[in-house]
This record gives structure tokens, sequence and C-alpha cells, in this order.
């Protein structure tokens, strides 16, 4: 390490300038945890190993921890001089233990040493949104159970379509959360493969067991190329992906809670507790948790693609363009995992008007499809009853009425086979009809909530 604390000093001579300084200043101060707990393993397999003395190997472990200690206490300055989170740590511990500091790099470059923390890094945070899902899936599937049975409007192309449950509905951003959830298990998976050992590119002259340090650090295996091991970011691609996509779906669930609470659905009241007022308009109650958790999908979409754009043009192996990473996947983090913890503890206070929901899903001729289904049911091809139910409907347009508000007259004389029960089909009977796995009908959403719970274990 020269004078001045760089790694790579002895190549040059003079001062860095400190515009250069600042500018190539690691985005990893916060992987300190990482960082320490894989040279404390490296250390222990070469002391196993007799690349280095095994009392100089213990006495750098016993360096890492006290270095650890003073992270935990707030204790470390950052000095811009000393470039990334590696560094410092090493300039501590050779303050710590002089001399046998230096035996740490042995068998090590900067470039299988990043990777290796970034690796870390990002199995942790699959860790967390795993866990975050969970609860926040957890929260839906109750909701869901409590409201198996309550009537609502469903939509498609934004209009009133066919009567459904509101647990029915709920539920189906439990199925896309849990897709998400498996979304960062796989990424965790490829993620948890050792890339130390690896050198800058070539591997190490070494008598390495990297197995050892595998074991000791909970990855799965170890890389079997190590160019690939040292340029690959996949794993930082794919941990945004999976971020922007569950952000996506947030954001789709939000703009649904936004619409709710307007005056024209006013199918929920928002909670105070999950809401902003205006600076000039008293009346005003904004979801502005919702509207943000919208926002920042967007946010999220471009750590994706500021990451993809990176790796796009590099040639292998490793490039220092690649220092951008983490701040792609701990910008990800950061924005993801507070949505799905707010998110978890505001849907149980939304407060959903359900009489109002029961009504408007029998409005906006909800049970046509029903009463073609009556006709169907009396042996009338779907094509001819859809037809005359779309008359039916038109008619009832020009009267302004709901189709169960017209004549029966009428309904006979568009055809002989409806019968006088055919205004007894109801909003709840339309649910209840929906009996088939994956169905509306109450006992269906109660059956789908408790199997998506069971996939949560």
């Amino acid at each position: 390490m020269s004078t001045d604390g760089r790694t790579w000093g002895g190549r040059f001579q003079g001062q860095m300038h400190e515009l250069t300084q600042a500018y190539t200043a690691g985005l990893d101060r916060d992987l300190w945890e990482f960082d320490i707990a894989g040279s404390i393993a490296h250390a222990r397999m070469l002391g196993h190993q007799g690349i280095i003395p095994p009392a100089d190997a213990d006495a750098i472990v016993r360096g890492l921890e006290n270095v650890r200690e003073q992270f935990r206490r707030g204790e470390v300055q950052w000095r811009p001089e000393l470039e990334d989170i590696h560094t410092h740590i090493e300039a501590l511990l050779r303050e710590q233990i002089g001399e046998p500091a230096g035996r740490l790099h042995t068998a090590r470059s900067r470039n299988d040493q990043v990777a290796l923390v970034n690796r870390m890094a990002v199995r942790a945070l699959c860790d967390d949104a795993t866990a975050a899902l969970r609860d926040l899936i957890g929260v839906i599937c109750d909701l869901a159970e409590r409201h198996a049975a309550d009537p609502m409007p469903g939509y498609t192309h934004l209009q009133r379509a066919q009567p459904i449950t509101l647990g029915h509905h709920l539920l189906a951003y439990g199925e896309m959360l849990l897709r998400d959830r498996e979304r960062f298990a796989d990424c965790r998976r490829r993620t948890n493969v050792l890339p130390l050992g690896s050198g800058a590119l070539a591997g190490a002259p070494y008598p390495l067991d990297r197995e050892m340090v595998a074991r000791e650090l909970g990855f799965e295996t170890i890389s079997r190329n190590s160019i690939d091991a040292t340029a690959d970011r996949d794993f930082v691609a794919e941990f945004c992906f999976a971020c922007a996509m569950t952000q996506v779906h947030l954001s789709r669930l939000s703009e649904e809670i936004i619409l709710w609470a307007s005056a024209e659905y006013g199918f929920l009241r928002l909670p105070d507790a999950f809401a902003t007022g205006s600076s000039i308009m008293p009346q005003k109650k904004n979801a502005d948790v919702a509207e943000l958790a919208r926002g920042r999908a967007g946010r999220l979409i471009g750590e994706l693609t500021g990451i993809l754009t990176t790796l796009k043009g590099l040639p292998l192996a490793y490039n220092r363009d690649l220092q951008e990473d983490k701040g792609y996947y701990l910008a990800a983090g950061r924005i993801l995992i507070p949505t799905l913890q707010i998110f978890a503890a505001m849907l149980p206070a939304l407060e959903f008007d359900l009489p109002r929901m029961r009504q408007a899903a029998g409005q906006g001729y909800a049970l046509a499809t029903d009463i073609a289904d009556y006709l169907v049911k009396k042996g009338m091809p779907f094509r001819e009853a859809h037809t005359i139910v779309g008359r039916l409907v038109r008619e009832a347009e020009s009267r302004h009425c709901e189709l169960a508000e017209l004549p029966f007259e009428l309904y006979r004389a568009a055809s002989t086979l409806f019968e006088p029960d055919v205004l007894a089909i109801t909003v709840e009977s339309s649910i209840a009809a929906r009996d088939v796995p994956g169905g509306t009908a109450p006992p269906r959403v109660r059956d789908a909530a408790r199997q998506l719970r069971a996939l949560l274990a």
C-alpha cells in the first residue's frame, strides 16, 4: 500500500488529483459488514492452507473483528483518498496489527473481492425482499378471507364487467406478489455462487480451499470460470428486474387505491395515518403513499435500465464501469423494501365501503353475461344468446334502467326460453355460480387464500 493509502500506488508517482479521487470513489461505504466477513473467511483459509503463517492469519482475523466493532460503534471516518471500503478496512487493519495486515490480500484481487461483496449484499437484499413479501402476502390473505363474500364490480377496460368479490380481487395481487417472491428466491440461488479465488480474471497460483470459504460464507457452490466470476453482474440485473417487477405490481395496486378513494368511486376511505392533506384545500385527503409507490416504479425501472445499459457493451473481464453496479442494486433495495413494509401496514387500515361496492357490482349491466348463460343452459348457442341479451341491454339503456328493471314481457319477446326466474339473477347468484377452481365464488376465494398462505411456509 502506498503512503497515501492506494493499494496500487507502486507504479505511480505523485499525488492523485482531488477531482480524480472524488470521481473514482466507490459507492460501497455501507458494505463493510460483507467485506469484513469475506476477508475473515479468506484469512482463515490462507492460514489453514499454509499460504500465510497461521499466526498472521489469526492476527488478521482478530484485527478484522476489532475493525468490525469500530464500524458498528460508528467510529470510522471516511477518507476520500482511500478510494473504497476495501481500502478503508485494510488501512484500519494495518493500524490494528501492523505488518501482517499486508498478507490479507494474498491470493486475492480487488476484482474477485468486489464480486464477493456484491454477491453477499444482493443475497441479503433478496432475503429482505422475500421476508417483506411474505408479510405483505399474508396481509392480503387475511383480507381476502375477511372479504371472501363481499361483492364489488370487476372491471375490464376500466368499465364494469362482472360481479366479483373484494377478496377475489385482492388475491390477484397476492398471486402477483407470490411470483415476485419466487423471482427473488430464484435470483438468490443464482447469486449464491462464490467468486473468491478467481483472482483478477485468471485464477490464483496458490493451493486455495475455495470450498472452505464457501462453507463459512454460506455459498452453495463455487464459480467454474474465473473470467465470468469477475465480470458477471447478471445477478445485479436480475435483482433489479425483480425489484422493478414487484414495484410495478404495487404501482397497479396503488392506482386502484387512488381510484377507489376518489369521490367518483367511493369504494374506500383512506386512514389518516397513511394519507396527507392539501396546503390550500381543507377538505382534501390524498393517497400520497400510493402515489409515491406508483411514482417510484419509474425509478426502479430506471435502475434496471441503468445496469443493463452498463453491461451491454463491456468486453471481458473486469472494467471500472462495473463499479456503478452497487448504485443500482442498493437504490433498488432502498425503494422496494420500505414500500413492501408500508403496504403491509396500510392495507389492513383501509376502510372499504362495502354497501357502495355491492351497489356498484349490480350496476352497468354487469349481469348481462349471466343472462346470456341462462339462455345457453336452456340449449341456445352462446353467440345467439349474446345477440339477444345485447338487444336487451340496448333497450335498458334507452329506458335508463338496469336489466332487472325491464318488464318480463320484453324478455319473453326476445326469447321464449326466458322464464320469470330470469329476474331472480342477482349479484350474489352471479358470484356463487363461479364455483370453479380460481373462480370468485366465496368458498373458492377462501380455498385460494389458504393455498396461497400455505405456499409461504
